[in-house]
């Protein structure tokens, strides 16, 4: 594992190397996601790309939406 070394400051902000935000899609204002994981801290910047790849990943199964709607039927014949 290739690592590089940041220092927090005092108001706790932390530079993301260059080379590291131009591979991970990171610009000004991209938001980023901290996820503590196996007593490790992940960072994941939440690009549209990170998001687009997020489309499926629970697989089939029922749709929330057609629940909805159903549920919302029946309030009314109530």
């Amino acid at each position: 594992m290739e690592g590089k070394i940041s220092k927090v400051t005092s108001k706790g902000q932390v530079v993301i190397p260059s080379k590291l935000r131009r591979k991970f899609g990171i610009r000004a204002g991209t938001r980023i996601a901290f996820v503590e994981q196996d007593h490790h801290l992940v960072l994941q910047p939440l690009t549209p790309e990170y998001i687009d790849s997020l489309c499926g990943f629970l697989g089939e199964g029922p749709s929330l939406l057609e629940a909805l709607l159903k549920e919302r039927r029946k309030d009314r014949e109530r």
